[in-house]
């Protein structure tokens, strides 16, 4: 495995261990539908929330979060539309991104609640 498939799948542990800590609880991982994929569904104060899961070793070239762009938060707009009518769910949904720079001292976490909600 290529390392920063490596690194991405480190990402989403630490990212799913986090969001645990603070009393998420998860509903999936790596759901698919279709070609897309959700790093991480979970749920907390009633809402569904969709979280996209950015890791880098560095953030020289910008902000993980920065690497979220317009097609990425679309497809994740569809993908959240697919997840909620397959599971009959009726919450409202939110979509984070969890921005993780893995230092040598330690994985640095960006937690962005409701970074973006809908696309124009």
């Amino acid at each position: 495995m290529a390392s920063h498939n490596n690194r991405g799948k480190e990402g989403e542990t630490i990212a799913r261990r986090y969001l645990e800590q603070n009393d998420y609880l998860i509903l999936e991982t790596n759901w698919r539908f279709g070609h897309l994929e959700a790093d991480i569904i979970a749920y907390k104060d009633d809402r569904i929330v969709f979280v996209e899961v950015k890791t880098r070793s560095t953030d020289f070239f910008g902000a993980p979060e920065e690497f979220v762009d317009l097609k990425k938060q679309k497809a994740y707009i569809r993908l959240a539309n697919a997840y909620i009518l397959k599971h009959d769910r009726n919450e409202e949904a939110r979509f984070d991104i969890i921005a993780i720079v893995l230092k040598e001292d330690g994985p640095v976490i960006n937690h962005i609640e409701n970074a973006y909600t809908t696309i124009g």
